[in-house]
């Protein structure tokens, strides 16, 4: 199973100094965060695209390159590319660049995305949601299988007989699909035969479960080989030197981030009795000290089968020494306890895409 991280870059939205010293620096600090992840052994890190005050991160592939050139063997995936208000054409060319420049490291993590600002922001609108994901994923998918492309939908312009460059140095380039927990999405991701990254952000994760059988089953019903097929689950949650450590650093910028977006959703305002419940066992944050995670990611991949799990630290406004910290202990303490264990289950070996 590989073991990485995934963030968003978040700044202060309204902070004191200008956005743009904001922004600079949570930028230097996120290129320091993946160097770290990519020193102390950690397989994957990725960078989610968001179009908001409260994230710096609306260009993933630019990002990502910088932190190409500092690394050496991390995989740099977008977590994800919001495909729906993208360019295909685009985002092919941005990752295949990113994939030549870090010497075949590269990944596109594809989803119709959790927020909606893009929508507006690139003039599409949202009674599309769906189609313009159906359509843009199959477009993806023709430019990754071949240099010259045929196409044609109904949302966008058709392209004939068209070569589309740099073409990348993985062959195919991997590309995921995000999911949020409808089974519609699974079956899809399941019937295409592409790897699946499931996001479990509350509730119990055992409940989840079911939605792995459900693309296996619809990708056995389409013919694809199961020998392909690859799951991830992605996370929050924080590792310390002590688990009273973990839960005190982790809870303030976590519960304001996820208080502000429940207050655009209509949700109830969380709570730190509700913050503990999710830090137990049965619960959805991976938090506490390296054996107490560690034990928790175990434990799960053995409900989920899954050949990649992918932890967001980096929520909020959570001090960078302390995120540091965190990716040390993720790489260094955490990842060899999770690695024997299924090593001597004789599940230990990494996913490709």
């Amino acid at each position: 199973m590989e073991l990485g991280l995934y963030t968003f870059a978040d700044v202060n939205p309204n902070p004191s100094r200008s956005k743009g010293a904001e922004g600079a620096e949570r930028l230097k600090h996120l290129i320091e965060e993946i160097e770290l992840a990519d020193q102390v052994g950690l397989d994957v890190f990725g960078l989610g695209e968001h179009h908001r005050p409260d994230y710096a991160a609306s260009a993933p592939a630019v990002a990502l390159a910088a932190a190409a050139v500092k690394t050496k063997n991390i995989r740099l995936t977008s977590a994800v590319t919001v495909l729906s208000s993208d360019d295909p054409v685009r985002v092919f060319q941005q990752f295949s660049t990113l994939d030549l420049i870090s010497n075949g490291r590269a990944e596109i993590m594809a989803g119709r995305g959790s927020f909606i600002e893009s929508f507006p922001l690139f003039g599409y609108n949202l009674e599309d949601y769906d189609q313009l994901f159906e359509e843009k994923l199959d477009l993806l998918l023709a430019l990754r299988d071949g240099e010259t492309v045929d196409w044609k939908g109904e949302l966008r312009a058709p392209i004939q007989g068209r070569g589309v460059y740099p073409r990348p140095l993985q062959d195919p380039l991997p590309l995921w699909v995000a999911v949020g927990g409808t089974p519609q999405s699974v079956a899809r991701a399941g019937a295409f035969g592409l790897p699946v990254a499931l996001a479990i952000i509350g509730g119990e994760p055992r409940r989840f479960a079911p939605l792995f059988d459900l693309y296996r089953e619809a990708a056995r019903r389409a013919g694809q080989d199961q020998t392909k097929l690859k799951t991830s689950i992605n996370v929050h949650g924080f590792i310390a030197d002590t688990t009273e450590a973990a839960a005190e650093q982790f809870y303030g910028p976590q519960a304001e981030v996820m208080n502000r977006i429940g207050r655009e959703r209509g949700w109830g305002p969380t709570s730190r009795a509700h913050f503990d419940m999710s830090r137990g066992p049965n619960g959805a944050l991976f938090l506490g000290d390296p054996e107490v995670v560690a034990e928790k990611i175990i434990a799960h991949h053995a409900l989920f089968k899954n050949d990649r799990f992918l932890l967001q630290m980096a929520i909020g406004l959570m001090p960078h020494d302390q995120i540091m910290r965190g990716i040390e202990l993720y790489g260094t303490k955490v990842a060899p306890i999770v690695r024997k264990a299924l090593t001597e289950k004789g599940e230990g070996a990494k996913a490709s895409a």
